[in-house]
C-alpha cells in the first residue's frame, strides 16, 4: 500500500476527488464554513452521529463533497488506541467494492501526535492485508492508496514523523506476516535463510547463514538434537544491523525458528496441528524488525539470531529420556520432545555471548501455558533485569503491543532437576510458561536478558486464522528507545580542561 501526506485547507479537502473520504471526528470537532464542517455539525446536532470511539456515519455523494463515499468515524479523545479502532472500522465500511484510494482526514483533530498517526497507518495496513503467496488466483486488496491530510504546518510535522515510523512498521509487520503465514513447505529453514539474505541487500544489514557442519563445529548439541529427525537441514541465521560505531554494544534479538512442529516423538494431536507452521513466529518477528530498522536507520547496533529447523518424528529423532550436550556444556535430559523451542534457543543464547551485548531478548511461541495465563491480549515477559523489563513494558504500552511481566522465582526451577543430566527440559504442567523461562535463564547469566512468550499473541485461529506480526511493534519501540538522544550525547562529551579552554580563548 502507498501512503502520502498532504497539507490542505478544509475547503480543499472537500474538493479532493477520491473513492472515499474517511474523517476522524473527536469529541469537540470545532466549527467551519465548509460543507464537511457543516455536515458534521448537523449530524451531531440531530443525534445521528456521536464522536464516540467506533461510531460511524456513512454517506454516498454527499452535497459539497467531491469524494464518492464519505464516512465519519468517532475517535473520542483521539488517543492512538481510539484512532486505530476508528480507522479499522472506517476502512471496513469502504474497502469492499471498487475503493482503490482513500483520503484519511486528520484535520478535525486539534493536536496531532506522531503516535496517533502511526496507529492510523498500521490500522490501514491491517485492514488491507491479504495473504496471496500460495493461492493460484491471487485476489489482493483493491485498496492501494491512502492519503493522509492535515490542515496546518504544525500538525503536518507530527504527521510526517508518525507516517515515517508507521510506514517502516508496516513494512516490518507485513514481512513478518508473510513468512509466518506461509505453509511449512514454503518456509523451510533454507527458505527462511533466503528471506534473511534478501534483507542483507538493504542498507546497514549483513547476514551470515550457518549450516549443519558449522553448527556442529560450534558444539550446538541441543539445537542439532531437535533437527536430527527431519530431512530438512537446519540453518542458523545471523543478522547484523550496524547503525552505530562498532564500539557500541548491540542489542541481540533471538527468534525461535521451528518452521514446523509435530512435537517429535511426543507427537501432538492431529487437530489444529496445521497451526504449528506458526511456531517460527519468533523468527519472523526478528526478520520483520530488521526490515523496519532498514527503513528507519536508527543509530544503534542490533544482532538477530535465528536457530531454524523442523521438529519431526523420524527414525533418527530424539527420544524422551535422551541426554544431549548444549553449546554451554550443560547436559539436558529431554523428557518431552515437544518442548523443543527451549532446546534451540538455549544454544542461540550461548552464541549471543560473543557479541558482548547490552541486552538480549528472545522471542518464542514457547508454551501453551502462557496462552492459558494471558490469552491473546498480552505476551508473557520474563526478565532478569528490571531496567530491561521496564523498557519492554513501556514499549508495549506505546506500541499497543502489550506484554505482562511474569515471575522468575528460583523455586520454579525445582521441577527441572533430574538424576541423569544437569537439567531436564520440562518440569510438569504447573506454571509451564515460568518453568520454560527458568530453563532458558540458565543460559543467559552473562547479560541482561528478557524472554517474550508470544504463543498467545503471534497468530489467530478460527475464521481469522493468520499471523498478527506481533511483537514487531513492541520490539521496534524498544529498540528506538535505546537510541541515545541528542541531549544524552551532549552530556557524554568529555569536558574541556581549564588549560584547553584558555588555549581556545587565545586562538580566538
Amino acid at each position: 500500500m502507498d501512503f502520502e501526506l498532504k497539507t490542505l485547507t478544509r475547503a480543499r479537502i472537500c474538493a479532493e476527488k477520491t473513492d472515499a473520504l474517511l474523517v476522524l471526528v473527536p469529541q469537540e470537532p470545532g466549527t467551519g464554513n465548509d460543507p464537511l464542517s457543516a455536515l458534521t455539525a448537523l449530524a451531531v446536532k440531530s443525534g445521528d452521529f456521536e464522536a464516540k470511539p467506533g461510531k460511524l456515519l456513512a454517506a454516498y455523494r454527499a452535497p459539497g463533497i467531491a469524494a464518492t463515499r464519505l464516512v465519519l468515524a468517532g475517535v473520542g479523545d483521539a488517543s492512538p488506541k481510539n484512532i486505530r479502532a476508528a480507522v479499522a472500522a472506517g476502512l471496513g465500511a469502504v474497502k469492499n467494492g471498487n475503493t482503490q484510494g482513500v483520503v484519511l482526514c486528520l484535520d478535525l483533530l486539534d493536536t496531532l501526535q506522531a503516535d496517533a498517526v502511526r496507529a492510523a497507518v498500521t490500522a490501514c495496513s491491517e485492514a488491507s492485508y491479504v495473504y496471496t503467496t500460495t493461492k493460484s488466483k491471487a485476489s489482493p486488496s483493491k485498496l492501494q492508496r491512502v492519503t493522509l491530510v492535515v490542515g496546518d504546518a504544525e500538525n503536518a510535522k507530527a504527521a510526517k514523523a508518525g507516517l515515517d515510523k508507521g510506514v517502516a512498521l508496516v513494512k516490518g509487520l507485513e514481512f513478518a506476516k508473510e513468512w509466518a503465514n506461509r505453509p511449512a513447505n514454503h518456509a523451510t529453514p533454507t527458505l527462511l535463510a533466503g528471506a534473511a539474505k534478501e534483507l542483507g541487500k538493504l542498507r546497514n544489514i549483513k547476514v551470515e547463514v550457518l549450516g549443519p557442519k558449522e553448527v556442529a563445529k560450534l558444539g550446538m548439541g541441543s539445537f542439532m538434537a531437535v533437527a536430527q529427525g527431519t530431512a530438512e537441514p537446519l540453518r542458523f541465521i545471523v543478522l547484523r544491523y550496524d547503525g552505530a560505531p562498532k564500539t557500541v554494544a548491540p542489542v541481540v534479538l533471538v527468534g525461535k525458528g521451528i518452521t514446523f512442529d509435530t512435537g517429535g516423538i511426543s507427537i501432538k494431536p492431529a487437530a489444529e496441528m496445521d497451526e504449528m507452521k506458526f511456531d517460527m513466529c519468533g523468527a519472523a518477528s526478528v526478520l520483520g524488525t530488521f526490515r523496519a530498522l532498514a527503513e528507519l536507520q536508527p543509530a544503534l547496533n542490533v544482532v538477530g539470531l535465528i536457530p531454524a529447523c523442523e521438529n519431526m518424528p523420524g527414525g533418527r529423532a530424539i527420544k524422551p529420556g535422551d541426554v544431549v550436550t548444549s553449546m554451554s556444556g550443560q547436559t539436558i535430559e529431554i523428557l518431552n520432545t515437544d518442548a523443543e523451542g527451549r532446546l534451540v534457543l538455549c544454544d542461540a543464547l550461548t552464541y549471543a555471548e560473543r557479541f558482548k551485548p547490552r541486552a538480549v531478548v528472545d522471542i518464542a511461541t514457547l508454551t501453551g501455558a502462557c496462552v492459558i495465563a494471558l490469552g491473546g491480549v498480552r505476551s508473557g515477559m520474563f526478565s532478569t533485569d528490571d531496567a530491561l523489563a521496564d523498557a519492554l513494558a513501556r514499549a508495549g504500552e506505546s506500541s499497543m503491543d502489550l506484554c505482562w511481566r511474569m515471575p522468575l522465582d528460583d523455586d520454579y526451577a525445582e521441577g527441572l532437576k533430574t538424576n541423569f543430566a544437569d537439567v531436564a527440559n520440562v518440569a510438569g504442567r504447573a506454571g509451564g510458561a515460568i518453568t520454560a523461562a527458568k530453563f532458558l535463564q540458565r543460559f543467559a547469566a552473562s547479560f541482561p536478558w528478557a524472554h517474550l512468550d508470544i504463543a498467545g499473541t503471534a497468530w489467530k485461529g478460527g475464521a481469522a486464522k493468520g499471523a498478527t506480526g506481533r511483537p514487531v511493534p513492541l520490539l521496534l519501540d524498544y529498540l528506538l528507545g535505546q537510541v541515545p538522544s541528542a541531549k544524552s550525547k551532549a552530556s557524554t562529551k568529555p569536558k574541556a580542561s581549564p588549560k584547553a579552554k584558555a588555549a581556545a580563548r587565545t586562538r580566538a
